[in-house]
């Protein structure tokens, strides 16, 4: 590796450091309003959702219900069980399924 890449290497790592490290010193006191705290614990949910919706119809193109089937059953499974480990094995073994049917 050339040496004179670390120096960029230790700059783009401030750089990305420094934004996530900057609240936890300046707002350690501060109270976070309740309706902000319920908005800021959707987000996580909602980037999920984009990041897996479009993958869940364009995974298997010649048949784009066996995402689909995949998805419902990680649904349901996750809505009465929860866990992480089954619903997403169940759901690759499902649309394994209807892939195989």
């Amino acid at each position: 590796m050339d040496r004179s890449l670390i120096p960029l290497i230790f700059g783009m790592a401030a750089v990305t450091y420094l934004p996530r490290l900057a609240p936890f010193l300046f707002f350690r006191n501060a109270r976070i309003p309740v309706r902000l705290d319920a908005f800021l614990k959707c987000i996580p949910v909602a980037a999920i959702g984009a990041l897996i919706l479009p993958g869940v119809f364009t995974a298997t193109p010649a048949l784009p219900w066996a995402g689909v089937a995949g998805m419902g059953f990680t649904l349901v499974y996750g809505l009465f069980k929860g866990g992480i480990i089954v619903p997403v094995l169940g759901s690759v073994a499902v649309a394994w399924l209807v892939l195989s049917i």
